[in-house]
């Protein structure tokens, strides 16, 4: 056994690891953006570990070029899901309101209105 495939094997491993986490974090966290947290972290870094792997194991210019668009579409589109997610969830009252820190959102909304209802 090589150290290449040892490397891609604890990769693999790695990878595993952070899908587990990604979905032991949906089913326990206990409101959407917490849980929207928990499937965008681990998810595209234990994607990014395995596409480290396959480039690893098939080391070829088609496989890198592929890896690469790949990742490059994850983190372009998962954050952008991920916000358009908390927002709908936020303006539907799925969001537990108790467990928010700061509410930016909910101020930007309220001075929206308030503006709003004065040039009427």
């Amino acid at each position: 056994m090589s150290a290449a495939e040892i490397a891609v094997g604890l990769l693999i491993l790695v990878s595993a690891f952070l899908s587990m986490a990604a979905g032991i974090g949906i089913v326990r966290f206990p409101d959407v953006l917490t849980r929207l947290h928990a499937a965008t972290k681990p998810q595209v870094l234990g994607l990014a570990t395995v596409l480290l792997a396959i480039v690893l194991q098939v080391p070829t210019w088609g496989v890198l070029s592929t890896t690469v668009l790949v990742l490059t579409f994850q983190l372009l589109t998962q954050p952008m899901t991920a916000h358009m997610l908390g927002r709908s969830a936020y303006r539907t009252d799925h969001v537990r309101r108790d467990l928010l820190i700061e509410d930016d959102l909910g101020d930007d909304i309220a001075a929206h209105d308030q503006q709003a209802g004065t040039t009427r």
